[in-house]
C-alpha cells in the first residue's frame, strides 16, 4: 500500500519561493478552499508533476515555472510503500530528478525515462492513467474511466489487478522468438555443413580401409538402412519442418484477423440494433400522437404520413444490412472452424517431426555402434586411426547440433504455447473475468448510495451496460453531467476497493477537485459525504471547493489558500 505523508513546493506555478507544505496523513478529512486562482488545484498539480513529470491540468513544463522568479521550481513528495520510506525530488531550472528510499538516492546512471520507469514500475507499481483513476477525480483536464478508450481502461484495470507483467512478458517473449528462429537457421547450416564434411571422411575411410569383406558388407548394409531411414526421417523433417512454422505463423495470423474482423462486425450490428430501435420508436412516436405531447399543437397529417414512412423505409434498409451482417458472421464463424482445424494440423505436423527427431538420434546412436564394430575389422594403421578420429569428431559434433536442433524446435513450440496464453485472450482475460463481478456489484453499490438507481455492467472489452428499470439499455454519454459525476465516482470508489482488495495499488490519499461544485445537487453532495465518512480513518481525503454549504459539513480540517501580491499561500489550516 502507497502511503502519502506529505508534499511541499515552491516557484511552482503562482507559489513564491517560500515552500508550501501539505501535511497528507494529520486528519482524516481536510476542505480546501479559496476563491478562483488562489492555488487550491495546484496540490494536484504538484503532486501529479513530482511523480509523474507532468501536472494534472493540461498545462506546459514551461508554464509551470513561478513568472516572476522565472527560476527554482521544486517539488518534493514523501511516501512509504511496504516499509520502506521515499522521497521524489523533481525540479526546473535546474532540472532535477531523484528518487531516495530509506534517506539513500536511487542510482542515476539510467537514461530520464528509464529512471522514471523505475519509479513508476518498481515502486508505485501504476501509471499516470491509473493514478487519476484511484486517488484523483478532477473537473479540470482529468478524463473519467468511462471517457477512456478501450486500450487505456484495459491499461487501468491490469495495473489494478497487477496483471500488467503478462503484457510485459508477451513482448519479451516476442523478442525471444525472433532471436530463436535466428538460431534455428544458423544451426540448419551449421548441420549441413558437418554432414558434408561426415560424408567425405566416410569416402576416404572406405578406399583407404581394408576390412573383412563378408562381415564388413552386412554391417554397411546395415549401415546404410539405417541410414536411409534417417535420411526419409530427416528429409520429411527438412520438407515439413519450416512449412510447419511457416503455416502456423500464417494460419495465427489470419485467425487473429478474422477475430478482429468478426469483433468489428459485432460493434456494427451493436450500432445497428440501436439505430432500429431509434427508428421504431420514431415510427411509433407519429404513429400514436397527432398532437405534439410538447407544445399541444396539432402535427400536420401529411407530415405524419411521411415520417413513418421515412422510418418505415429506413427500418427496411437497416434490416437489410442486418440481415447482410448475419450473413457475414455466418462467414467468419465458418473460417474460423476452418483456421482451427488448420491449427491444429499444423500441430500434429510438428508432433510427428518432434517424434521423427526423437528416432533419428536413437537411429545414429545405432550407427555408431555398429561403426565401433566395423573399426574393430580395420587394419591398425595410422592414417586409418586418425581419420577415424576426424570422424568421431564430426559425429559427436553432428550430434551435438542435432540435439541443439532438436531443443530450440522444443523451445519454440513451448514459446508458442505461452505466447497463446500471455495474449489478452489467455490468462489475463481469465483474471479479470474473475474480478468482473465483483467490480460491478461494487459500482452499483455505490451507485445505490448515491440515489443513482440503475444496473451498470463492464463486459471482458470494458464496454459498459447500463440498464433502467422499465426503460431500455443506455450508454454513459445517454446520461447528464450530474448523472455521469455519480458512475465517475462509483467507479472511482470501486477502484480504491479493488486495489485495497489486491493490495496492489491501494493508496490512503484522494483527493477530490470541485466535484462538489460541478454537477451533483445536494442530495448527491449528501450522499458523497456519507461514503467518504465510511472510508476509515486509514484514507486521507481532500476536498478541493469553492462550495459555501460544504464549510458546515464535518471535516476535520480546514486549509484556506489566498494571493498574496500574486503569491498563492496558505492563509491558515483549522
Amino acid at each position: 500500500m502507497i502511503k502519502f505523508e506529505k508534499i511541499r513546493w515552491k516557484n511552482f506555478l503562482s507559489t513564491g519561493n517560500n515552500f508550501t507544505e501539505i501535511d497528507f496523513q494529520s486528519t482524516p478529512t481536510t476542505l480546501v478552499v479559496g476563491h478562483n486562482g488562489a492555488g487550491k488545484s495546484t496540490i494536484l498539480d504538484a503532486l501529479s508533476f513530482a511523480l509523474f513529470g507532468k501536472p494534472h491540468r493540461k498545462i506546459s513544463k514551461a508554464q509551470l515555472i513561478n513568472t516572476v522568479n522565472e527560476k527554482g521550481t521544486l517539488v518534493e513528495v514523501l511516501f512509504s510503500v511496504n516499509g520502506v520510506d521515499y522521497k521524489v525530488v523533481r525540479g526546473i531550472k535546474p532540472n532535477k530528478f531523484e528518487i531516495w528510499a530509506n534517506d539513500n538516492m536511487i542510482n542515476q546512471n539510467s537514461h530520464a525515462k528509464e529512471y522514471q520507469q523505475i519509479l513508476e514500475r518498481n515502486i508505485l507499481k501504476l501509471n499516470h492513467k491509473s493514478f487519476h483513476q484511484i486517488v484523483v477525480l478532477g473537473s479540470s483536464s482529468f478524463v473519467p474511466f468511462m471517457q477512456l478508450s478501450t486500450n487505456h481502461r484495459r491499461e487501468v484495470i491490469e495495473d489494478l489487478l497487477d496483471i500488467n507483467m503478462f503484457s510485459k512478458m508477451n513482448a519479451l517473449l516476442k523478442e525471444k522468438m525472433s532471436i530463436l528462429k535466428d538460431d534455428i537457421k544458423n544451426n540448419e547450416h551449421e548441420i549441413e555443413v558437418v554432414k558434408t564434411k561426415i560424408n567425405g571422411h566416410k569416402k576416404y575411410l572406405r578406399d583407404l580401409s581394408a576390412l573383412n569383406a563378408t562381415h564388413r558388407k552386412e554391417k554397411e548394409t546395415e549401415i546404410k538402412t539405417i541410414q536411409k531411414e534417417v535420411t526419409e526421417l530427416q528429409d520429411f523433417n527438412d520438407k515439413n519442418m519450416q512449412d510447419a512454422m511457416d503455416r502456423s505463423e500464417s494460419v495465427t495470423s489470419k485467425l487473429q484477423k478474422v477475430q478482429s474482423s468478426r469483433e468489428k462486425l459485432l460493434d456494427y450490428q451493436s450500432s445497428f440494433k440501436t439505430e432500429i430501435r431509434s427508428v421504431v420508436k420514431q415510427s411509433k412516436f407519429f404513429e400514436d400522437n397527432a398532437v405534439c405531447p410538447t407544445c399541444d399543437q396539432d402535427i400536420d397529417d401529411d407530415l405524419r404520413q411521411s415520417k413513418m414512412a421515412d422510418s418505415k423505409a429506413r427500418a427496411k434498409e437497416l434490416e437489410k444490412v442486418m440481415s447482410e451482417s448475419n450473413d457475414k458472421m455466418s462467414e467468419f464463424e465458418t473460417q474460423l472452424t476452418e483456421l482451427n482445424k488448420e491449427l491444429e494440423e499444423v500441430r500434429n505436423l510438428q508432433n510427428e517431426v518432434n517424434n521423427n527427431n526423437q528416432t533419428i538420434t536413437r537411429l545414429n546412436r545405432n550407427v555408431q555402434r555398429i561403426q565401433t564394430e566395423i573399426d574393430g575389422l580395420s587394419e591398425n594403421n595410422s592414417d586409418l586411426a586418425e581419420a577415424n578420429d576426424q570422424l568421431e569428431d564430426f559425429s559427436k559434433d553432428l550430434e551435438s547440433k542435432q540435439d541443439t536442433k532438436y531443443k530450440l524446435h522444443e523451445t519454440y513450440s513451448y514459446n508458442q504455447v505461452s505466447a497463446e496464453l500471455l495474449k489478452d485472450a489467455g490468462i489475463k482475460s481469465k483474471i479479470i473475468r474473475q474480478y468482473l463481478p465483483v467490480i460491478n456489484q461494487l459500482t452499483n453499490q455505490y451507485l445505490q448510495i448515491l440515489d443513482f438507481f440503475v444496473h451498470f455492467d463492464l463486459d471482458e472489452s470494458f464496454n459498459e451496460t447500463i440498464r433502467s428499470r422499465f426503460r431500455d439499455n443506455f450508454s454513459y454519454d445517454s446520461f447528464s453531467e450530474g448523472e455521469k459525476q455519480r458512475i465517475d465516482l462509483s467507479l472511482l470508489f470501486t477502484w480504491r476497493q479493488i486495489a485495497k482488495m489486491k493490495n496492489s495499488v491501494a493508496t490512503n490519499l484522494l483527493i477530490l477537485d470541485e466535484t462538489f461544485d460541478s454537477s451533483l445537487d445536494d442530495e448527491g453532495v449528501d450522499n458523497l459525504m456519507k461514503i467518504i465518512h465510511t472510508l476509515g480513518e486509514e484514507t486521507n481525503v481532500f476536498v478541493i471547493s469553492h462550495k459555501a454549504e460544504l464549510e458546515d459539513a464535518a471535516f476535520e480540517r480546514r486549509i484556506e489558500f489566498v494571493k498574496d501580491k500574486n503569491f498563492s499561500k496558505i492563509k491558515n489550516a483549522a
